[in-house]
């Protein structure tokens, strides 16, 4: 391989993402993996998640939600960091943005972002349910 200019390449170590809190309170699954559109329901269901980007400058995160009636981006952040306040603050977008009439249905992966006391209150505020999926 080496007469020939060749090298092995090794893959990258996929690291882990969602970080469980393991003190948050347990959270019921109130979607129960009923993702499918219904314009008829706009503002009673989102979904919100986490995306890396890599840039020059390092990792920039983005916190969307995401009305699953219409899959459309209702609220989004984006931060140099991978807190709490992130997803706090692309949840305030989203209620500021679409002013729910009633309840919302809040459902995320079981991230410590997500399950942390803080967001919790926030939802409390903004008349927001919070619900987490299994473990995928």
């Amino acid at each position: 391989m080496r007469q020939a200019g060749l090298a092995g390449r090794t893959r990258k170590r996929r690291h882990r993402t969602t970080i469980p809190d393991p003190h948050a309170s347990t959270r019921p699954d109130l979607v129960l993996r009923n993702f499918q559109p219904d314009h008829a329901a706009l503002d009673t269901r989102w979904c919100g998640d986490i995306t890396y980007i890599a840039t020059e400058e390092g990792w920039l995160y983005l916190a969307t939600v995401i009305d699953i009636a219409s899959r459309r981006v209702v609220g989004w952040a984006t931060a140099d960091h991978l807190r709490t306040e992130l997803v706090a603050d692309a949840l305030t977008a989203a209620c500021r943005t679409r002013r729910p009439a009633s309840s919302v249905i809040f459902h995320s992966d079981r991230g410590c972002q997500y399950t942390s006391r803080e967001l919790a209150v926030l939802a409390s505020q903004f008349n927001i349910q919070l619900s987490v999926g299994r473990t995928g």
